[in-house]
């Protein structure tokens, strides 16, 4: 049984089908209003997987674009099948595929951070995933869900030389993984970069065969990022939203949340998560699986000090008359761009917008957690602990939820089991 049953909109409610085709957006999203975002609706019960070494087939029941497959006659042997098909395509492009990233007690950082035995950090390790980061596992449901569309003779094109292009907003660990991906399947791909994005990445980009547009800001731009902006554009011309924010393409979120099943079935009674969030889907697939894990865990989202929306929106969602669990209802009220120059050594959680931030206020206020903001000291000091004391090759941005942690160290108990993500690889 799949227990991903259908989508249901946070913001006004309108529902969609598991086996709905291409369930990107929410059908009241506009262009004059995108605040919506799609989010999955699960049928009661425990998650149940099987013991397959590959995680997205291990969780396989929990996955909506399996529910919308199975709900057109896809087999669980062919959906096993189409995962490891394209699992090797891209191993093949990229060296490495999916499987079950290490999740362990880092015990020199938990004894540099003073915890007792009992206590510690237990880091999740993705500087080791497909394209180097966590951002890979979004985009591989989005992918699976278009495979199996063209499998069974749902989509709208016949031939791959009809597909039409993929389309990503990203100048970092997201536009990686998406020409990884894209480059597996010949799918052709374009990614909207703004003018200061990092030549290593954008040579990464361009040795995939990926066609890059670089965003300057128009006049006639309303605040926010301009490489959204045109982003959107191509999508409205036909492009598949190829995105890692839920907004714009609701099966990102989907995959999002197998990092959170791995950790939470590994066992270990967690006290609290610290997460790092930039666009949020990460916090989100996590702040989804504590509750489907009904897990005691106190969820945190870290931003930097730069660029924290986010917790500009925790203040405004707790005191509303109906408080945080009615955060969804208020969107303009609690979310809009960060009118300053964002600026961080983590310079991948810069997103001026925080596009999922529903899931994560939720799933703080639902887990007792709250919001961290992270000095660049924090920030300093959490990468040096990190790549000091641990044998991770781990990035700034990737090591941004320890800086959290950091931040709230006299508040956090010696004895508390707490879990970071190392989210990306230093490039």
């Amino acid at each position: 049984m799949n227990r991903s049953i259908g989508w249901r909109c946070a913001t006004c409610g309108a529902t969609l089908d598991i086996a709905a085709v291409f369930p990107w957006r929410c059908p009241n999203s506009t262009d004059v209003d995108r605040h919506h975002v799609l989010r999955i609706v699960r049928a009661p019960g425990l998650l149940a997987a099987t013991d397959d070494a590959h995680p997205f087939v291990a969780f396989d029941s929990e996955l909506a674009w399996a529910g919308c497959a199975s709900a057109h006659g896809m087999t669980a042997s062919a959906r096993a099948a189409l995962v490891y098909e394209l699992d090797d395509a891209v191993r093949d492009v990229g060296g490495v595929g999916f499987a079950v990233t290490p999740f362990a007690r880092q015990d020199a950082m938990s004894d540099a951070l003073g915890f007792d035995p009992d206590g510690g950090v237990w880091v999740k390790d993705e500087t080791c995933n497909v394209g180097g980061s966590h951002k890979a596992r979004h985009l591989f449901t989005v992918l699976l869900h278009l495979r199996a569309c063209e499998t069974l003779g749902l989509a709208p094109w016949v031939t791959p030389s009809e597909r039409p292009p993929l389309a990503i907003a990203s100048c970092g660990n997201a536009a990686i993984a998406a020409a990884t991906l894209a480059a597996a399947l010949r799918w052709p791909l374009t990614v909207f970069i703004p003018p200061w994005a990092s030549q290593s990445v954008v040579a990464t980009l361009r040795a995939y065969g990926a066609t890059l547009q670089v965003c300057q800001r128009l006049v006639t731009d309303a605040p926010g990022d301009p490489c959204i902006y045109r982003f959107r554009e191509a999508v409205a011309g036909g492009a598949v939203p190829f995105s890692v924010q839920g907004p714009e393409n609701a099966l990102c979120l989907d995959g999002g949340r197998v990092m959170g099943f791995e950790m939470l079935s590994a066992g270990f009674e967690l006290d609290r998560v610290f997460v790092q969030v930039g666009g949020g889907a990460l916090a989100a697939g996590l702040a989804d699986a504590l509750a489907i894990f009904r897990s005691g865990a106190r969820l945190h989202a870290v931003q930097a000090q730069g660029c924290a929306p986010l917790d500009r929106a925790w203040s405004r969602a707790v005191a509303l008359p109906g408080g945080a669990a009615t955060a969804a209802e208020h969107w303009d009220d609690c979310m809009w761009p960060w009118e300053h120059e964002p600026a961080s050594i983590a310079d991948g959680i810069l997103d001026d917008e925080t596009y999922d931030w529903i899931e994560v206020v939720e799933g703080m206020f639902r887990s007792g957690g709250s919001p961290v903001v992270a000095t660049e000291a924090d920030l300093t000091t959490a990468h040096e602990i990190g790549v000091r004391r641990t044998a991770i090759d781990v990035s700034a941005t990737g090591t941004a939820g320890l800086a959290g942690l950091i931040a709230m160290r006299e508040r956090v108990a010696d004895s508390d089991r707490v879990a970071v993500v190392f989210s990306g690889a230093e490039r």
